[in-house]
């Protein structure tokens, strides 16, 4: 898959270096996504300014929890390209760079719970889909892409877009 500046610049993983283990990596995902939670939580009490990141991209809550989702499609959308043995899909999100309508709604106790079901479906079909294949496909090389392992260990920093916005408790 053909990574994004927004992508290859989220989080100081090393797609290059690989961290050989036995424990699944689809649980870093999951671990993520209830770090990311915990900032969630508070955003019904949000003030309605969008926050901008030390690098210039406007947050907002309902932002933050669609970047999370779509960068979990984007690399689970890649996972199963992989393992199927054929072309990932060009990456063409304009992910941060737009901030809709939508994105600028007051934050409610049901964007909460949504955000909650969103997020940790999709972290847990992240983390199933790791614990149904071989151990050994977590590491095999996949080159020119990153390796499964790299894949989930590169999303171990979903939880940068809920910081973004901050804890509002």
């Amino acid at each position: 898959m053909t990574q994004s500046a927004e992508t290859q610049n989220l989080g100081t993983q090393n797609p290059g270096e690989q961290n050989p283990g036995t424990e699944n990596p689809g649980e870093l995902v999951v671990q993520a996504v209830e770090r990311a939670l915990k900032f969630v939580v508070t955003w019904p009490a949000w003030d309605g300014e969008p926050r901008v990141s030390d690098d210039d991209r406007i947050f907002t809550p309902h932002k933050a929890v669609r970047r999370i989702a779509d960068h979990m499609i984007d690399h689970l959308a890649e996972v199963e390209a992989l393992l199927a043995g054929v072309p990932t899909q060009p990456d063409e999100w304009h992910a941060s760079s737009v901030t809709s309508t939508a994105d600028l709604a007051p934050f409610t106790e049901a964007d909460v719970r949504e955000a909650e079901q969103r997020l940790r479906r999709l972290a847990r079909t992240f983390e199933l889909r790791y614990a149904a294949l071989d151990p050994a496909e977590w590491d095999k090389d996949r080159t020119p892409n990153w390796t499964l392992r790299v894949i989930a260990e590169h999303l171990i920093e979903l939880d940068w877009y809920a910081e973004q916005v901050g804890d509002f408790s």
